[in-house]
């Protein structure tokens, strides 16, 4: 199946989702800085994050290029990926029995210049005890994840609320996502899954 567009990004759960809605993926991952810049607003870092992303993913390709950041946020403070379990415990259990955003921005390179979105999410988690973090750490699965949890995996069971998209807080928005790519001439409902470059 050919190609229809280049994913820049490694993750799964974003190539799972474009597939869902038949986009055929060329996932070609990029290596960025993904350091906040000092005083950064959470909202702004995400969204430099897809730009940077889209714009590095599109070099070589004739493709339109879609690059996408999440980032969970508490306070203003932004939940990155674990550095390992201690650090994984220490956000789960700082978001336990919280209400916090997921931001995820998406920038889409291509033919009508690079155009890109963020929506912001409402997530509440239930208290989680030092057990339960602990266990959930041994599966495996927030290893790679933004605030420590994935909403569409084993931590479901921790999640009392959630308001706004769910494809978004898994890591991308599907609604806004199909606008960019339609504007960037990508079609819909082509195939799914993803060409081998």
């Amino acid at each position: 199946m050919t190609a229809t567009l280049r994913l820049a990004s490694a993750s799964p759960r974003r190539r799972d989702l474009l597939a869902s809605i038949g986009v055929a993926v060329e996932v070609h991952p990029v290596d960025i800085d993904e350091t906040p810049w000092p005083d950064e607003a959470p909202r702004d870092y995400v969204q430099r994050l897809a730009r940077s992303k889209a714009l590095a993913g599109a070099a070589g390709s004739q493709l339109p290029t879609l690059g996408s950041d999440t980032a969970v946020v508490l306070n203003g403070q932004i939940f990155g990926k674990p550095r390992d379990q201690a650090h994984a415990a220490e956000m789960l259990s700082a978001l336990a029995g919280t209400t916090h955003q997921v931001l995820t921005a998406v920038a889409v390179s291509g033919p009508a210049g690079l155009l890109e979105c963020c929506v912001t999410s409402q997530v509440t988690l239930r208290d989680i005890d030092a057990h339960e973090i602990a266990a959930y750490w041994a599966t495996g699965e927030p290893a790679d994840k933004a605030g420590g949890y994935a909403i569409q995996g084993l931590a479901a069971v921790f999640v009392a609320e959630m308001q706004g998209s769910h494809s978004a807080v898994v890591g991308l928005p599907l609604y806004e996502t199909a606008t960019l790519l339609t504007r960037q001439g990508v079609p819909l409902w082509s195939g799914a899954g993803v060409a081998v470059p």
